[in-house]
């Protein structure tokens, strides 16, 4: 391997060089150099606006990589660390997902008020419509409002008295060590978490062999299975992003088992459910789109 440092390209926000650190930290422990470059994405730059009007622009999974890609692809770059939620279906031209490690929490968190405790006219602040969605479908009459910002700035607004409560991704919680400001986990059966949640991902440019068997030793199959089931079935209800969307996967022995919801054009909510074969994961993604599209 070349004794040059491998420079790897992340957003600044405390969760993503946490991620990106974590990479560095295990490829030096294989003997690679590196270095943390940081790179401000169009998600990270327009925070005053909605994730849905940013998507209707730019196209939702692109605001928070396409910077990053641009960076893989002019070779400032060797490879970069991404919430794999944020990574669109399809990469690219050139780049390839180098390697999914084991999964993290992929379960929702609410904190401040507990679902119990939240009533009819009490606001809970995501910026997911996804989360929105079902919490309306959980709670008839319970106000919900964007909320933007990192997660500091998320939890400082709770804090502050500006929402009842608030919904975050557990496991980014977890990672930064706020477990403390958690009341409670929403369980898939309760809230599906959107596809990708809890994974995280490097990509690299295809091309780039040199980096492969360092790769290969945080790559977890069994993560990866599921990882393919999700986008399976994001990629075959067209990979965008103006329909709010939950998918779940999990494996039990040699089966994967999907669990999925949308809502209609009408605003009904939809949910599918089904279990394949591990070595059918995309096939799987297919079917409970189908089921949801029919």
């Amino acid at each position: 391997m070349s004794s040059r440092k491998l420079t790897i390209g992340t957003r600044g926000s405390k969760l993503a060089f946490w991620q990106a650190d974590w990479i560095a930290g295990q490829l030096e422990q294989q003997g690679c150099e590196t270095r943390i470059s940081v790179i401000r994405t169009t998600g990270d730059r327009l925070t005053q606006e909605s994730l849905r009007q940013l998507g209707a622009q730019e196209g939702i999974k692109g605001v928070f990589t396409k910077e990053i890609e641009d960076a893989l692809l002019a070779g400032s770059i060797d490879l970069a660390v991404h919430s794999l939620k944020d990574l669109p279906v399809r990469l690219a031209p050139g780049l390839a997902l180098g390697c999914i490690p084991q999964r993290a929490d992929a379960r929702d968190a609410l904190l401040g008020k507990k679902l119990g405790q939240l009533k009819a006219g009490d606001c809970v602040g995501t910026s997911s419509q996804r989360r929105a969605i079902q919490l309306r479908s959980l709670l008839p009459g319970v106000v919900v409002q964007d909320l933007r910002g990192n997660i500091d700035t998320r939890i400082r607004k709770l804090h502050k008295g500006l929402f009842d409560a608030i919904v975050l991704a557990a496991a980014g919680l977890q990672r930064l060590q706020l477990e403390h400001e958690i009341s409670e986990i929403l369980e898939p059966e309760v809230m599906v978490p959107a596809i990708g949640q809890g994974h995280w991902c490097v990509s690299n440019p295809g091309w780039c062999r040199r980096v492969r068997p360092y790769l290969d030793q945080l790559h977890d199959s069994r993560t990866a299975a599921e990882v393919g089931a999700e986008r399976a079935l994001l990629r075959a209800l067209g990979g965008g992003c103006q329909v709010p969307l939950g998918g779940h996967a999990t494996m039990t022995c040699d089966k994967l088992t999907l669990v999925s919801v949308t809502v209609s054009g009408s605003g009904a909510i939809l949910r599918s459910q089904a279990t394949g074969a591990l070595s059918e994961a995309e096939k799987l993604g297919e079917s409970v789109a189908a089921d949801l599209g029919s």
